[in-house]
């Protein structure tokens, strides 16, 4: 290979398609060659020329003038380009191209597909959640009780994980209710209690505060999580 050619290659700047751009470009409504319009732009954005005209466009594409300008002018009504102006230091007027709504939309329609998979994540938790009380309790929930339990997790803001664990606390104390539930769950929450370790730590500090408190009485079997009377708690 020639080395002028080589050189004048290796120097060329780059120009940085984003893979989430290329991936969702479809999603967003854009055909191919609009988004290659809109790379054409980019790039002669950060060459310097901040307003490429549709001749420009034409030079480098294989759609004519007219047909850039038209595209041009369809990309801005469609929101994925913007025309903008500015005064420069001597106080002239000069306009320019900015990609900035194109950025936006893609931003919102990945936090929308974010926001999707995390709520289709929450109603398979929740899903697990009830199917797992219904096992342990051997019948179908009352409404009362399902509506109990969508408290805990949308306005006490309890975790899956943590509910669960008060459950099998219930089953372990032999008092399989919501209202023994709902009242370790408060015990938890009062006591800053967020995940499973420090709820088996909690138990592990009560256990051996009762074991010096009362030495008279049995040694409490230790479990995989703290069982004592949350009812009789203050």
């Amino acid at each position: 290979m020639d080395q002028n050619l080589l050189i004048r290659w290796t120097t060329q700047r780059q120009l940085s398609i984003p893979t989430l751009l290329l991936k969702h470009y479809k999603q967003l409504g854009l055909k191919e060659e609009e988004l290659v319009t809109l790379l054409h732009v980019q790039s002669c954005i950060d060459d310097g020329d901040g307003f490429p005209t549709p001749e420009l466009l034409s030079e480098r594409m294989t759609l004519s003038m007219n047909d850039c300008a038209d595209m041009l002018g369809r990309l801005i009504r469609n929101g994925f380009l913007t025309l903008d102006k500015r005064w420069d230091e001597h106080g002239i007027l000069f306009e320019f191209f900015t990609l900035e709504p194109l950025w936006v939309r893609l931003i919102q329609l990945v936090k929308g597909e974010q926001m999707q998979v995390q709520e289709q994540q929450k109603q398979s938790d929740e899903g697990l959640l009830y199917k797992k009380f219904e096992e342990e309790f051997c019948r179908p929930l009352s409404p009362i009780e399902a509506e109990t339990l969508s408290m805990w997790l949308d306005q006490d803001n309890h975790s899956s994980e943590l509910i669960i664990a008060a459950l099998r606390e219930a089953v372990v104390s032999s008092k399989l209710n919501f209202r023994y539930i709902d009242r370790i769950l408060f015990e938890w929450k009062r006591n800053g209690i967020r995940t499973l370790d420090q709820a088996k730590a909690h138990g592990e500090k009560f256990r051996k505060y009762n074991q010096q408190s009362k030495p008279e009485s049995k040694r409490v079997r230790a479990e995989s999580y703290p069982t004592f009377s949350w009812l009789d708690q203050s």
